[in-house]
């Protein structure tokens, strides 16, 4: 890789995980202190009410849909530094979910709250928790509903490390007008 395609790789102030020559790289940890950390990451799946109600009522035909997208995203968070290539294996201390049937606004919000002990954080195995219960729950109900909608996947909270605690902007629910902010 040339010059200008490495400083153009790695931006304004520069990339942490790209090398000298330019490739990627994981980022070396080792020199950090531990601190207690936890990371809150937030997702909604969007359904016909139909759908949501036989979720609430146990009637899809598949099984228990948030039973299932429980262990689907507990999984997810345990499997995140596998399929993200920057992710360090983590050793998670506690990850749970938590689902909110919003049935006047047809959605199932799918919460993940993930903790450790250790010198990275999880906010990474959070977002990843949610994502993999939302994919769930559109496999246990793709038969019934083909067009649902995952969406507003976002880091609710996170706490510990050099950077402390960040909170997602509770004036901005909206995850697209956040974003479009430059």
């Amino acid at each position: 890789m040339n010059e200008n395609n490495k400083e153009e790789a790695q931006g304004i102030g520069g990339f942490t995980h790209i090398n000298e020559q330019g490739y990627a790289k994981m980022v070396d940890v080792s020199e950090k202190e531990d601190s207690q950390r936890e990371a809150i990451a937030k997702a909604s799946v969007y359904m016909k009410k139909e759908t949501l109600t036989a979720i609430r009522d146990g009637a899809i035909k598949k099984g228990d849909v948030l039973a299932v997208a429980q262990i689907g995203g507990i999984m997810g968070a345990k499997s995140t530094s596998d399929i993200i290539p920057m992710c360090h294996n983590i050793n998670i201390h506690g990850a749970d979910i938590e689902f909110k049937i919003d049935m006047e606004n047809c959605k199932l919000d799918i919460i993940a709250v993930v903790r450790t002990v250790g010198v990275t954080g999880v906010e990474m195995e959070a977002l990843t928790a949610v994502s993999v219960a939302a994919l769930t729950v559109y496999d246990m109900c793709k038969a019934v509903d083909r067009f649902m909608v995952i969406s507003d996947v976002h880091l609710v909270r996170k706490t510990g490390g050099k950077s402390g605690e960040i909170n997602f902007p509770s004036n901005n629910n909206n995850v697209a007008n956040n974003t479009s902010k430059c």
